[in-house]
């Protein structure tokens, strides 16, 4: 199946931010769109403000001044439903509202031809549900852009229980023919990307919530240590926090109050508060004129150690070793059948975040997870009551020696950066174990549709097989309440494949 011939038009229903983005998309790949809104005079509104951003990718070289004008010759608005009867795709951008969709998809029904494909852009309901009522529902299926869907390239093309597999085809085709990238999806809570990156905000408000550390902090941490663009904080303030949890709420519902994805205490409160973010002029931070970003916590200087010792395998911070020896300071190795540390001068020891605490030992710092531990530019590091001053201060003067800034947390298990990249990958596993999308799709979104860094099973294959499993099991040791309990599919991709090639 092939995608839609540019001579079918398309039809958009909702002109807000959304609706006119996807209009914009199907009127520069060259269809004739029809534009449809239910407030009088909404939809030429709408036309208008697609018609002047069109001047201004003319401005911009992006858009030849005669594409523009026969752009614009293409785009229509429509005073009412029945002006979509010759569409060949019809997209709805409606209220987040299931019985909204519902009731409009019904009428189209008897509106638009038996070959006009319909699709939902919501990005929260479930697209079965959407299409339980038609007398077709074969033909429904959901195209999830991101906003703005003009610039951001990722749409997720989901299949309902009855979605019929030549119009999910002939819908993944046709995003594609727009110069979008496609990644198809099953009908699940959150479809891959909101499903997968819950643990992004919900660690971050954990950490935040058992006072370990301030939301700068946290924030400088995803990103200077973890690779992240923005930290949860700032990227919650940006969407709203009203959008965010509501997200987050809808996909823990949609699951059965799931632990795992268990809105925060925290946000709920800024929200009853109507601290929205950007858009009320405070959020996490404040905005109003005049107001500083608060600076994260980072340590004062301290004294480089002579040397360290290096007990086994630095796992995934293997290659702190070479920079270490780069900023002159002494690397004593011993063969050590277990074990992921760093003996300091004091003779405490400087462990890597591995879902345990500082106070269970005596003298212990441990230290978080970096993307790129040469480039990146800050680390975290956390302490328990048992471990000594000395220890702690030559744990701060060993990375500065390395040129990073250090910020000091409390003894939270797994810190920061390390938990929500192990929970992260954990739902990835899962999502492919039940058949949610595949390894590639799920990496491609996540680096499209969130920004991140890495795919999760990019991240997943650099940190080895058992990191993420083992620092999960370690943490629900210390918080049973299912929250962070591995899923079956990472217990298998950890030790199961391990096992299976032992015995070969």
């Amino acid at each position: 199946m092939t995608a839609l011939d540019l001579s079918g038009p398309v039809g958009v229903v909702g002109t807000g931010t959304m609706g006119q983005g996807i209009a914009q998309v199907a009127l520069v790949a060259g269809h004739p769109v029809r534009l449809y809104d239910t407030v009088p005079g909404r939809a030429a509104d709408a036309a208008a403000s697609i018609g002047a951003r069109l001047d201004r990718l003319v401005e911009k070289g992006r858009m030849t001044a005669a594409a523009r004008d026969a752009a614009r010759a293409r785009l229509l608005p429509a005073e009412e439903l029945t002006g979509l009867a010759d569409c060949a795709l019809v997209v709805e951008a409606v209220v987040e509202r299931l019985e909204a969709k519902q009731e409009l998809f019904r009428a189209l029904e008897d509106i638009v031809d038996e070959d006009c494909l319909l699709a939902t852009n919501t990005s929260s309901l479930s697209v079965t549900a959407i299409g339980g009522g038609l007398r077709a529902a074969s033909r429904l299926v959901g195209l999830h852009f991101f906003n703005p869907a003009p610039l951001l390239p990722l749409v997720e093309v989901v299949s309902g229980f009855a979605t019929d597999v030549t119009s999910a085809t002939r819908a993944y085709e046709t995003a594609r023919s727009w110069g979008k990238t496609p990644v198809a999806s099953a009908d699940t809570p959150g479809f891959i990307v909101n499903r997968i990156a819950r643990p992004f905000y919900a660690e971050a408000f954990a950490v935040y919530e058992a006072q370990a550390a301030d939301p700068a902090t946290i924030d400088a941490v995803l990103r200077e240590c973890g690779g992240f663009k923005m930290g949860a904080f700032e990227l919650t303030d940006l969407i709203g926090q009203d959008v965010n949890e509501s997200v987050t709420h809808s996909v823990w519902q949609a699951f059965f109050q799931d632990v795992r994805f268990a809105p925060s205490l925290a946000q709920r409160r800024l929200v009853e508060s109507g601290r929205l973010g950007r858009k009320t002029g405070h959020g996490w931070y404040d905005y109003e004129d005049g107001e500083e970003r608060p600076e994260p916590h980072t340590a004062e200087p301290a004294d480089r150690p002579p040397y360290v010792v290096a007990e086994g395998t630095l796992g995934p911070a293997a290659e702190l070793l070479a920079l270490i020896r780069e900023a002159g300071i002494q690397v004593r190795e011993e063969d050590e059948d277990h074990g992921t540390r760093l003996v300091l001068p004091s003779g405490g020891q400087l462990v890597l975040a591995d879902g345990q605490t500082s106070v269970e030992f005596r003298d212990v710092v441990y230290f978080d997870l970096a993307l790129d531990y040469r480039r990146a530019t800050r680390i975290a590091l956390s302490a328990g009551h048992d471990t000594l001053p000395q220890t702690l201060s030559e744990a701060v003067g060993l990375f500065q020696a390395l040129g990073k800034q250090v910020s000091v947390i409390g003894d939270v298990p797994g810190m920061i950066v390390a938990r929500t990249v192990a929970r992260i990958v954990d739902l990835a596993h899962d999502a492919v174990a039940k058949g949610v999308a595949t390894e590639e799709d799920i990496d491609t979104a996540m680096r499209l549709g969130v920004n991140y860094p890495l795919g999760p099973f990019e991240w997943s294959r650099r940190l080895g097989r058992d990191f993420a499993y083992d620092l999960l099991d370690d943490l629900h040791l210390r918080d049973p309440s299912g929250r962070y309990a591995p899923s079956l599919a990472l217990y298998r991709h950890a030790y199961a494949t391990e096992k299976r090639e032992g015995a070969s």
